[in-house]
């Protein structure tokens, strides 16, 4: 592989010598796959922290630094690019022109900003509260002034925020609609964060283009809608499945357990129906989320019924497309990113491979071994 700069400039397959004036980087025995893509982090989650809610009292300096070391979690195992669905303070628009000006090296960031979402709804604490169709539509506006590459909406509850529970929608079907126009007529894709019926549906008639989660959580219970379903691939909706945990220790209360499993069995039937199941982490979210723990979900996607293949492109050339970046990451190709990883065996055939990244290349520069 030719690589000038940041980008690939050539491929050479034939095991042809290169040319002697060239600087070689041998790395042996090793696989080569383009860097992966987790498409919805929090760099400023500790995930070990039990009250997120601290973070609204906590000075930027503080939570900068956290994101930084967590960027470099990330990047050492191998995920080169994130899309970061929530921070507080605008910090992940900093820390990724931060590294955009090439001072320090770090994975290549896509920011939202703080999510949009109710007067005390699910993560108030990051300061994105906005009630109504006018303020929502100025919140999209001051995101996108911000430097917002993306947009994010809670339209429903969540786990990690009392007051509202993940199956009750915190915004309107008009309301998600008015940030959805908002945020095209300047450019900006719109996700979603959407546990519940009735929100995933109105995330869909929306006309938004990633819909996160998408648990189909009831008040007790989970109740998977398959005309919305069908609305979603029809639309082509890409859908975040939060897939990436560890796999050891009992983090989640029973009920709660019981749900997730119910979600993956889901996502295998949705994944049948041809939709646009992108492989990501939400991580940060909690002790089983760790930054950099995108591999083991998609060693996990393998076990709902994907091939090594298509869990690859999960986190590869799909999430690229999620992330509107098709045009130059989730591939190995003259013109792409030289975002590389290498792994001792081929992840076609043992996807546990991924776990032992022997070495990263981010923008052209070896990152990982030192």
């Amino acid at each position: 592989m030719l690589i000038d700069g940041s980008r690939i400039v050539g491929v050479d397959m034939t095991g042809a010598h290169p040319s002697a004036d060239l600087h070689v980087l041998d790395l042996g025995d090793a696989t080569l796959l383009p860097g992966l893509i987790d498409s919805h982090v929090h760099l400023a989650f500790d995930p070990n922290s039990k009250s997120k809610q601290a973070m609204a009292d906590e000075d930027a300096h503080t939570t900068l630094a956290r994101m930084r070391v967590h960027a470099e979690q990330q990047l050492r195992a191998g995920i080169t690019t994130v899309r970061d669905l929530g921070d507080r303070h605008h910090l992940a628009v900093s820390l990724r022109d931060h590294y955009t000006a090439g001072t320090e090296v770090g994975p290549e960031i896509l920011a939202a900003g703080p999510p949009i979402t109710r007067s005390r709804g699910h993560c108030w604490f990051l300061g994105g509260e906005a009630d109504g169709i006018t303020a929502v539509q100025a919140a999209v506006k001051e995101r996108i002034a911000r430097g917002a590459d993306v947009i994010k909406i809670m339209a429903t509850g969540g786990v990690i925020t009392p007051g509202w529970g993940p199956h009750q929608s915190q915004y309107t079907l008009d309301e998600l609609a008015a940030a959805t126009r908002t945020a095209h007529a300047h450019g900006r894709p719109v996700t979603a964060h959407a546990h519940g019926p009735q929100g995933i549906a109105d995330a869909v008639a929306a006309g938004v283009d990633g819909i996160e989660h998408v648990s189909f959580f009831t008040e007790d219970g989970i109740e998977p809608d398959w005309k919305t379903i069908t609305a979603i691939v029809q639309a082509g909706i890409f859908v975040g499945a939060t897939e990436a945990w560890l796999p050891t220790g009992s983090m989640v209360a029973p009920h709660m357990a019981r749900r997730v499993e119910q979600r993956s069995e889901n996502f295998a039937q949705m994944h049948r129906e041809g939709a646009k199941l992108v492989c990501c982490s939400d991580a940060g979210a909690g002790p089983r989320k760790p930054h950099g723990v995108l591999p083991h979900g998609i060693i996990h996607f393998a076990s709902l019924g994907l091939t090594n293949t298509e869990a690859l492109a999960s986190a590869t050339t799909l999430a690229s497309q999620a992330c509107g970046l098709a045009d130059r990451k989730g591939r190995i190709a003259a013109g792409y990113d030289a975002d590389l990883i290498a792994v001792t065996d081929n992840p076609l055939h043992h996807l546990e491979t991924l776990l032992d990244i022997q070495a990263v290349i981010r923008a052209g520069r070896l990152i990982h071994p030192d």
